[in-house]
């Protein structure tokens, strides 16, 4: 079985605290969720699950919270606020701390379980594997994160996601690295690179 090569930034700890971008898309980026209606997301019902379930993610990671966040046909983004402090429960012992692949695993995987649970006939829902994400460092980089997050929808002719957009990048590397800036360190743009 070919190794898929980790895009996480190496050495790196995704449970400490801070604000991490991430993208996930659909498998072969289906278009799932919704549509775009001038300029704006109109979610389905496989749309609604996936926000709901978005939602609920400081419920099941309590060292979780959410920012910025959006669903287009294709893909999510959002920015999600891990807090690593030692929060203790009941007075025992403390709640665990997960990290951002756990989070994400969670999320996959309740929103899976529940789209496929709305369906009828063979057809069943997946997210691709991995995810895309971005340590942000500054303030600037997460003011360019959140705005890029809610204007999603109004550039979905030119997301590099939509396979029946007219994106004049060629590679995540340039499409990406306009959003976050050319030199974020991250290690998933530097591997495209290279």
């Amino acid at each position: 079985m070919k190794k898929r090569r980790s895009t996480r930034l190496k050495g790196y700890d995704y449970s400490q605290s801070g604000y991490y971008f991430v993208t996930i898309c659909t498998k072969s980026r289906e278009e799932w969720f919704g549509k775009i209606e001038n300029g704006e997301m109109v979610l389905n019902t496989y749309g609604e699950v996936a926000r709901n379930c978005w939602s609920d993610l400081p419920k099941h990671y309590l060292n979780c919270s959410l920012d910025s966040f959006v669903i287009v046909p294709n893909h999510v983004h959002g920015i999600i606020v891990i807090r690593s402090e030692k929060t203790v429960g009941n007075g025992l012992k403390p709640f665990p701390t997960h990290d951002l692949s756990e989070i994400i695993r969670g999320f996959k995987t309740f929103s899976s379980r529940r789209i496929n649970a709305e369906m009828t006939g063979n057809k069943k829902f997946h997210w691709q594997k991995s995810f895309y994400d971005h340590v942000i460092r500054n303030d600037r980089s997460l003011d360019n994160l959140r705005e890029y997050i809610v204007n999603n929808p109004l550039k979905w002719e030119l997301d590099i996601e939509n396979r029946k957009g007219c994106c004049a990048h060629k590679n995540c590397v340039d499409y990406y690295g306009e959003i976050i800036g050319k030199n974020v360190g991250n290690a998933w743009l530097r591997s495209l690179q290279g």
